[in-house]
């Protein structure tokens, strides 16, 4: 039995509907507050609060009327067992608790929670790689980024709280595959938009990566992490009306690299620490503010292989130091207005050693963001947004005495209608427009979707629109006249979720215009130019993808299988022709399966994921993009192990039979004495990766441990 914690209240219950099926996914929250939760597969729902008199509970979900209840809270239990009937309520377009995602644009994508994330053995905790066991990603193994349907890892934006992530990924060495910088606990939940997004999310022409952080921990605790590769500790301090969590990491492969073979020459293996700190404050009874500081430093020294030399090769330093901060509100008004926005601001430095050359690049970002959405009617809702975008690039060649830089500035509107039809039928229409006054271009995306209901529940949407973004930075100190590049999106997707299963199904297409192309002159860490940059390329990516998951079938276990296929070919960076870009595999898939031994309290977890090999360039053969891979294949093995309620023993194993996975060949800028370019294989850095970790909670409440914060 459930127990309120010690000052708190319990509300819980069944929700079911007039046919006496239970209901999941309603939203339940007490009234000009953000206190909030929703149902689950089997109907059922426990909210947990801090807070103390007499409240209104409301149920919310699509197609039915709203119920509300009277009820006092006073630290103990209540059970509320409602049954909703058929009505037209656009209300549930919102997520109640975070204000910032639409269901209507989760009906076209995959949601996931840290607990999936962190339970992915191929993904080792990180946010990208549980979203490569996803439809429409592609894993390319020597980068680490996000690749989605034919798309660059450019094309791809992450927003934390609606506001945009700069450099959002660690700097690393070529082909040295990096990570997200950010720690899956921190959020309630992951977003991933593989395409048709709502017109609030630009600057990126093939996806939107959203995180949403926690609005209020649940009690004050302390966590304690051990792990082969470093450690860390985590406060949380939580009152009734605000709570700030602090935490510091550190990392050292050193001693991990000695006991497990490298394919990699080190010549220091990479290390670093991070330090966060965040805190949320109620603001009245229907307002939150948050606040989020991270700031974190690491380096790395590595000697990288020279084809057609002898010896160790080029050695390569790299020390980055990252600090990304912002504030966020969302406030619920009267008359059906509701308001959130915030600022947020990355710096990103890297020092670089590259032989006898010295370079220091600094890239900053500024957004600020304000939003307003008003509910008409039951029906109709309109949200405008608001947007400023102040983008700085600097690149020095210290050793050269050399620098450049430019700065950017962005003013952003966008205006967005829903209007729902019927119970079954449901409309969006947007715009987005801008202005960069660096490019001195101004654009218009408009989008469009529409979704329609089954009776069985199932849904259909067709999505369509325009999307604009910025050329990279490192492109745009070369030229800065250059201007956005751009994507049409068409996309018709099916998605249905019913008793513990999700069946989405995909289709799209992607028409790419004005990309970059050029001639490489001379290729620097600082490039000292290009020949020729033109927006003359083009392409196309189409394809479609599948996923089942299901957690219900099988008792304890929760699986999800997925597959991709995706056509994409372009003319790009140095190409002349259209090719398939060798971060765009024709044939992704992966099976991930969690299963839960009750009398070992263990949890064990299965990942396979598959492509059908990466296409590189051979110039010892005629054309461009003229070979391919083998397929790459990962099996991945994870345990976790609950010994007592406060402690947490988790081990992982990627690429457990050690495959020789090759993503491609480096090839010398001139022939041998045979007339023959000679390369070398770009390979995993080692052949498999082990992590043990052991996670220990402080608490007053006993069963406190690190899955309460999942």
């Amino acid at each position: 039995m459930v127990q309120p914690i010690f000052g708190q209240s319990l509300v819980k219950g069944l929700v079911k509907d007039q046919k006496g099926n239970t209901i999941p996914g309603v939203n339940i929250f007490l009234k000009g507050t953000f206190e909030g939760t929703s149902s689950e597969i089997d109907g059922t729902y426990m909210l947990q609060t801090g807070e103390k008199g007499v409240f209104t509970l409301v149920f919310q979900a699509m197609g039915v009327k709203p119920q509300e209840f009277e009820i006092e809270l006073d630290g103990s239990t209540l059970e509320i067992s409602p049954t909703l009937k058929e009505s037209i309520n656009e209300m549930t377009a919102v997520t109640i608790s975070a204000g910032a995602m639409e269901a209507s644009d989760e009906k076209k994508a995959v949601v996931l929670r840290p607990v999936d994330i962190v339970t992915v053995p191929s993904a080792m905790g990180d946010i990208v790689g549980a979203f490569q066991t996803l439809p429409g990603s592609a894993t390319v193994g020597n980068d680490g980024r996000l690749f989605v349907r034919g798309g660059d890892a450019s094309e791809t934006a992450i927003f934390i709280d609606g506001l945009k992530v700069g450099n959002a990924f660690g700097t690393t060495a070529s082909n040295v595959p990096t990570r997200t910088r950010f720690n899956p606990n921190l959020f309630k939940g992951s977003f991933f938009s593989t395409g048709g997004y709502s017109a609030e999310y630009g600057q990126a022409l093939s996806s939107a990566l959203a995180l949403n952080t926690v609005d209020f921990p649940l009690r004050n605790q302390g966590d304690i992490s051990i792990m082969s590769l470093g450690g860390g500790f985590t406060q949380t301090l939580a009152g009734e009306k605000n709570s700030i969590t602090a935490s510091a990491n550190f990392f050292d492969l050193s001693p991990y690299q000695s006991l497990i073979k490298q394919n990699f020459d080190w010549e220091r293996a990479p290390y670093g620490w991070d330090a966060e700190v965040s805190g949320r404050q109620k603001w009245g009874k229907s307002g939150v503010v948050k606040a989020y500081l991270h700031t974190e430093s690491n380096g790395m020294k590595i000697w990288q292989p020279m084809p057609g030399t002898e010896g160790r090769g080029q050695l390569v330093g790299i020390q980055n130091h990252y600090t990304f901060g912002q504030g966020s509100f969302k406030q619920i008004g009267k008359n059906g207005w509701s308001y959130y926005g915030g600022v947020s601001y990355s710096n990103n430095v890297d020092e670089i050693e590259l032989d006898h050359l010295n370079v220091r690049n600094q890239n900053q970002v500024l957004h600020s963001k304000t939003v307003a959405i008003k509910e008409f009617s039951d029906k109709f809702s309109i949200k405008t947004g608001l947007e400023s975008y102040l983008y700085r690039y600097e690149e020095q060649l210290k050793s050269e005495g050399l620098n450049r830089s430019f700065q950017d500035h962005h003013a952003v509107l966008f205006t967005e209608a829903d209007y729902f039809v019927s119970n079954k039928l449901v409309f969006r229409g947007g715009l987005r427009a801008g202005n960069s006054s660096l490019s001195d271009q101004t654009w218009l995306d408009p989008r469009v979707s529409l979704a329609f209901k089954f009776e069985h529940e199932g849904q259909l949407s067709l999505a369509a629109g325009k999307f604009s973004q910025m050329p990279v930075e490192q492109l745009r100190i070369l030229d800065q006249n250059l201007q956005n590049t751009r994507a049409d999106h068409l996309i018709l997707n099916y998605f249905l979720s019913k008793n513990g299963r999700t069946v989405r199904a995909e289709a799209f297409y992607k028409d790419y215009k004005q990309l970059i192309t050029y001639d490489v002159a001379q290729l620097l860490p600082m490039p000292m130019g290009f020949d020729r940059i033109q927006q003359n390329g083009e392409g196309y990516a189409q394809g479609m993808d599948f996923f089942f998951r299901d957690r219900k079938s099988f008792k304890n276990t929760d699986f999800w299988v997925t597959y991709s296929f995706v056509d994409s070919k372009r003319k790009f960076a140095q190409f002349r022709e259209r090719v398939q870009p060798a971060f765009a595999p024709r044939h992704n898939g992966s099976v991930v399966v969690k299963h839960f031994i009750q009398p070992l309290q263990s949890q064990l977890g299965i990942s396979f994921s598959f492509n059908d090999g990466y296409r590189y360039d051979n110039p010892n053969l005629p054309g461009q993009m003229n070979a391919k891979t083998k397929s790459f294949q990962d099996l991945s093995l994870g345990w976790s192990y609950l010994p007592r309620p406060n402690l947490i023993i988790h081990l992982a194993c990627s690429n457990v039979f050690g495959r020789d996975t090759i993503f491609g060949y480096q090839y010398a800028s001139e022939t041998n004495e045979k007339g023959i370019f000679e390369g070398i294989p770009i390979r995993l850095q080692a052949p498999r990766f082990l992590f043990l970790g052991i996670f220990l909670t402080i608490s007053k409440d006993k069963n406190a441990n690190n899955l309460n914060n999942l």
